[in-house]
């Protein structure tokens, strides 16, 4: 079982949409480096054009 990690030791980025710093989630485990937004409402806004 691998070494568990303190919330403040996850890889942090910042969404292009809305500028907001976002956390590293399991979900996006295998896919950390393709994503780019915070939530599905700011990649929504995003393929409108609508600014963050």
């Amino acid at each position: 079982m691998p070494p568990m990690r303190r919330k403040g030791d996850l890889p942090v980025k910042t969404c292009v949409q809305c500028g907001r710093p976002f956390t590293w989630r399991k979900k996006w485990e295998k896919v950390w480096d393709e994503v780019r937004y915070c939530s599905d409402k700011c990649r929504r806004d995003a393929k409108r054009g609508k600014p963050g």
